[in-house]
């Protein structure tokens, strides 16, 4: 290889270095928050829907346990 290739690879590799991570920092200034915004409203659409699970599940548990206590007590007036 000849000593003008490899001062040129001396200088590209730390020029892209340097110009990766100024990018790296304008992309965090200028789009970081709006990633977080949109993950903090997924988050919140992800916990309304656990607790609605919740809701409906305690729900139904309600109803069937009236159900079955329903079911004894016709069972205990018939007797």
């Amino acid at each position: 290889m000849s000593s003008a290739f490899v001062a040129l690879i001396w200088w590209v590799v730390p020029a892209l270095g340097l110009s990766g991570a100024l990018l790296y920092v304008l992309w965090v200034t200028k789009f970081q928050g709006k990633f977080q915004q949109e993950t903090q409203r997924s988050v919140g659409q992800f916990q309304r829907f656990q607790d609605s699970l919740r809701v409906t599940q305690a729900r139904d548990v309600a109803a069937e346990n009236a159900l079955h206590e329903s079911a004894i007590s016709q069972d205990d007036s018939s007797m």
